[in-house]
């Protein structure tokens, strides 16, 4: 079937899953080059990070400000920029811009969730239409003849409605669970790497050498 035959098959509920399809195309497109940016800069500046800030905090605060654009570095500078803040104080700081940082991670989740509710049902909808104009044109007494022909291809080209909006569902669903995996994974680092770095910063209290970070 070409393309254009098959959105006319697809009927008046086409052109939504159309739109639906273009929606999904382009945020995926947008998620995945978020999280393959995220993935290759951050473990890295993570990793030194920690390893510079026991012997220089100045230094670690200065490359954190270098890469403001990484979640991790907006969580990290949110605590050490606070002027000289109690273990209790630096956990809230930490805790508090990680929750901030949530609905960067979750962007255009509310998006896959209702294309994947909405575009089987516009399938769905798409076929009951289609059957409905289909048997519309039976002629009773005429069973064999051109209006049977007519409604057998009817509903053919009905069940074109059903076919576009479970793939369009299945595509979305597919990288929607992709993308919630890494958001969860994703948490748990910054559980992790929060972690290790309130400790760092104990050790600096513990021994009062916790320095001035807001004008540094």
């Amino acid at each position: 079937m070409e393309i254009n035959n098959f959105f006319t098959a697809g009927g008046v509920v086409a052109y939504p899953l159309l739109g639906f399809s273009i929606l999904s195309f382009a945020l995926v497109i947008e998620r995945l080059v978020f999280w393959l940016r995220l993935n290759r800069r951050q473990p890295r500046l993570v990793r030194d990070i920690l390893r510079v800030y026991q012997e220089d905090p100045h230094l670690a605060l200065q490359r954190l400000r270098n890469h403001g654009d990484l979640p991790i570095a907006r969580i990290f500078l949110e605590a050490l920029e606070l002027d000289q803040p109690t273990p209790e104080e630096f956990r809230l700081a930490l805790e508090s811009a990680a929750q901030a940082e949530i609905p960067t991670l979750k962007r255009s989740s509310t998006v896959f969730e209702t294309i994947i509710s909405l575009a089987p049902l516009l399938g769905l909808l798409g076929t009951i239409l289609g059957l409905i104009t289909a048997f519309s044109n039976l002629q009773i007494g005429e069973v064999g003849g051109e209006s049977t022909t007519a409604v057998t291809g009817g509903i053919s080209e009905a069940l074109v409605s059903t076919v576009m909006g479970l793939v369009v569902a299945i595509f979305t669903l597919l990288f929607a669970n992709l993308f919630r995996g890494l958001y969860q994974r994703q948490l748990a680092l910054i559980q992790e790497h929060g972690g290790q770095l309130e400790l760092l910063y104990r050790r600096h209290y513990e021994k009062g050498e916790q320095p001035t970070y807001a004008n540094s």
